[in-house]
C-alpha cells in the first residue's frame, strides 16, 4: 500500500492571502523571519486579514537562516503561552520549518528532538491548533511538505524531521510575495526545485502520482526559471507554482543524494543549499544513471523537455549539459573553487561530509546505492568542477 499526503486545502495565485478571512478560530500565532516582511507590510496585511476573520493575533520573529534549537524552544514557549488556535508560518524555508517544529512541542512539551528525529514517529498533531504555510520564496515547497531541519548551532548537529504530521493544514502560494526576490534567490531556489523534481522523479519509492507532479513540474522549471532570473514576473509567479508541485512530489517520493550532499555540507562550507544543490547535481545524474531503470526515466524526462538524443546514454548526457546550461544562465557557478570555498577547508571536511552524507536519510531513496569512496569522489568532481565516471 502506498501513501501520498499533501495539505487539504491549496490557494495559489494573486492575492490569495486573502484567504485569511475566512479561517476558522479565535487566537493565531504568526512566526516570520525577514524584517523585510514587516517593513513591506505584509505581516500588517495578515493581521488585518485575521482581525476581518475575528481572530486576536500575535507574531513571533526573527527566525534564522538555519533555524536553530534554541529558536524553537523559544517559538514553542511563546505558543504555549499564547495558546494559540490557528499557526500561520511566512517566509522561505526556514521560518516555516521552524514553525513546524515550534508546532510540534507546542502540541506536545514533553517530546525531544531525539525522539522527533526519528522518522515518521511523531505523535499526533492539531490537538491544539492547526498550521498555515504562507510561502514567500521559490524553491524549498516547505510549506506542502512533511519536514523540518532544524540545527543545534552548538554541537552543529542537524535534526531532520520527517512525520506526514507535519503536513500543513493549508498552503498558500500568494505570487503577488515573490515579485521582488532577490535574483539571487531567484536563481538557487529555483534550481533546488528542479533538484527536487528530479530527485523525487527517479526516487526508489516512486509512484505515478509522484511522477506526474516532478515532470510537470520539470517541465514548468526547465520553461521558466531563465526568464524569471531575468525579471520576467509572469514567469516567476509560474516558478511559484512549479516548486510546489514539486514539493508535494518529494514530500511522498523523497529525495537523493544530491540532498543528502547538500544537507552535509551546506553549513560547513558555507554554501547555499539551492546552489550546492545545483553544482552536485549533474554529477548526481550521471552517477544514477549508472542503474538502468534511473537511466530510462532521465532519458524520459530529456525527452519531455524536447532535448536529443539517439539512444538513453545520449539523452541523460543532454540532460546533464541542459542542467549545466540553466546553471549558467542564472549566473551559478560550476564549482564550489568558482564560488569561493578554499581547498584547506573542503579538504579538512571531505571525509566526514562524504561518510556524513552516505548516511543521510536521503541516500536510502536514491535509485544507486553509494558507498564512502563514491560520495567522496562526488564532492571532489564538485569542488574542481569535473564531470565523473564511475
Amino acid at each position: 500500500m502506498t501513501r501520498f499526503t499533501i495539505p487539504r486545502d491549496l490557494y495559489f495565485g494573486d492575492n490569495a492571502m486573502e484567504y485569511l478571512t475566512q479561517v476558522e478560530g479565535s487566537k493565531a500565532l504568526i512566526v516570520y523571519g525577514s524584517e523585510r516582511l514587516l517593513k513591506d507590510g505584509v505581516i500588517a496585511k495578515i493581521e488585518d486579514y485575521l482581525k476581518k476573520a475575528n481572530i486576536e493575533s500575535t507574531t513571533f520573529s526573527g527566525v534564522e537562516h538555519d533555524p536553530s534549537v534554541a529558536t524553537v524552544k523559544a517559538g514553542a514557549k511563546k505558543m504555549l503561552e499564547f495558546e494559540p488556535d490557528v499557526i500561520i508560518a511566512i517566509g522561505g524555508g526556514s521560518p516555516i520549518d521552524a514553525a513546524k517544529a515550534m508546532w510540534l512541542f507546542y502540541e506536545h512539551p514533553n517530546f525531544t528532538f531525539e525522539e522527533a528525529v526519528k522518522p515518521f514517529n511523531l505523535p499526533k498533531m492539531r490537538t491544539k491548533a492547526k498550521f498555515i504555510a504562507i510561502s514567500t520564496t521559490s524553491g524549498t515547497a516547505t510549506e506542502v511538505t512533511s519536514f523540518a531541519v532544524i540545527t543545534d548551532h552548538e554541537t552543529h548537529i542537524k535534526y531532520p524531521i520527517a512525520d506526514y504530521n507535519l503536513t500543513p493544514d493549508v498552503a498558500i502560494l500568494d505570487t503577488t510575495l515573490v515579485e521582488n526576490m532577490p535574483k539571487s534567490l531567484v536563481a538557487n531556489t529555483g534550481m533546488d526545485a528542479l533538484t527536487h523534481a528530479l530527485e523525487a522523479y527517479v526516487s526508489n519509492v516512486a509512484n505515478p502520482v509522484t511522477d506526474a507532479l516532478a515532470m510537470k513540474a520539470i517541465e514548468m522549471i526547465d520553461m521558466y526559471i531563465v526568464n524569471s532570473f531575468n525579471d520576467d514576473m509572469h514567469a516567476r509567479k509560474q516558478m511559484h507554482i512549479a516548486q510546489n508541485l514539486a514539493g508535494m512530489s518529494f514530500s511522498n517520493a523523497i529525495l537523493g543524494i544530491v540532498h543528502s550532499m547538500a544537507h552535509k555540507s551546506g553549513s560547513i562550507l558555507d554554501v547555499p543549499h539551492g546552489l550546492a544543490n545545483a553544482l552536485y547535481l549533474p554529477n548526481a545524474i550521471l552517477f544514477n544513471s549508472k542503474d538502468k531503470e534511473a537511466k530510462r526515466r532521465y532519458a524520459e524526462v530529456a525527452k519531455r523537455i524536447s532535448l536529443q538524443g539517439n539512444n538513453e546514454d545520449e539523452l541523460v548526457l543532454a540532460l546533464v549539459n541542459r542542467i549545466k546550461e540553466l546553471r549558467k544562465n542564472v549566473n551559478i557557478p560550476s564549482s564550489l573553487k568558482e564560488y569561493g570555498v578554499t581547498k584547506e577547508l573542503f579538504d579538512a571536511n571531505l571525509d566526514s561530509m562524504a561518510t556524513t552524507a552516505v548516511q543521510d536519510p536521503c541516500s536510502s531513496t536514491n535509485p544507486r546505492a553509494i558507498n564512502d569512496e563514491q560520495m567522496k569522489n562526488l564532492f571532489i568532481a564538485a569542488f574542481n568542477g569535473d564531470d565523473i565516471n564511475f
